[in-house]
């Protein structure tokens, strides 16, 4: 059975805490208290608000369900420790320095990275981009204007650019562009909007290369107690967890 401790105890660690089955979630990890209590409460689990008291504890890998700066103060620590990390905030990895920095200390400690597909799905096959270059890749997401942290009464364009600059001005809400980025190692181009007739958030990819082309919509259900979260990121978490052991693996 695979042991992990869990870095951030809010929507999405209470998903992973309630699908957990054959994972088992040794300790929990959130800078407020009651938090970290409720949730080991419910996988029995051990609460901790200290990072060094919790690397303390017996665990094969630790989960990012945090944030952005989560992953940057602790990342390199973990991996230092002798643990693999699994990232869903990539965001973080939009730092080229940072992300070559973490790189090292995992091939330096002989652990790995593992970033899920978050809310949208086809990071697979976009990794032939490593192979025979994409000549497009581009993500267009559209949002409700509040989850943008904005209001508006009709539908525009609030960001138009790079993935790396994107996250710089939306890193709670961006993630997947650099997903993109690092599976087809190549910067996706973004296209941001914010539609006030839309209840969900929708991706949509598009790629081409000497393969052919591809296009995908995801139009994400929000988490139920928490509408900012996407519940296919938090069920991504999991559907990787569980193939860690599994003989037969499809689609790596």
């Amino acid at each position: 059975m695979i042991k992990i401790g869990l870095l951030g105890c809010g929507n999405v660690g209470h998903i992973i805490a309630r699908y957990a089955e054959d994972i088992r979630i040794v300790a929990a990890l959130d800078r407020i208290p009651e938090r970290a209590q409720e949730l080991a409460a419910l996988c029995h689990a051990r609460p901790y608000t200290n990072f060094d008291a919790f690397m303390r504890e017996d665990f094969d890998i630790a989960v990012e369900a945090a944030s952005v700066g989560a992953v940057r103060l602790y990342g390199e620590a973990i991996l230092r420790a002798g643990k693999d990390l699994v990232v869903l905030s990539v965001g973080a990895l939009a730092d080229e320095e940072f992300q070559e920095r973490l790189v090292e200390t995992a091939r330096r400690a002989n652990r790995r990275i593992r970033v899920p597909s978050g809310a949208i799905i086809g990071l697979d096959n976009l990794k032939i981009g490593r192979i025979s270059p994409l000549r497009t890749l581009l993500l267009r997401t559209t949002k409700p204007p509040e989850s943008l942290g904005i209001s508006s009464a009709e539908r525009k364009e609030v960001f138009k650019g790079m993935a790396h600059d994107c996250i710089k001005q939306y890193p709670k809400n961006i993630n997947v562009a650099v997903a993109l980025g690092l599976a087809a190692g190549k910067d996706a181009d973004v296209e941001l909007l914010a539609d006030p007739d839309v209840d969900r958030n929708i991706h949509e990819i598009f790629a081409e290369g000497e393969f052919g082309d591809i296009y995908i919509r995801v139009r994400n259900v929000p988490s139920p107690d928490n509408p900012a979260t996407s519940y296919m990121a938090a069920l991504s978490i999991l559907t990787l967890l569980k193939n860690l052991e599994n003989p037969l693996v499809v689609g790596t």
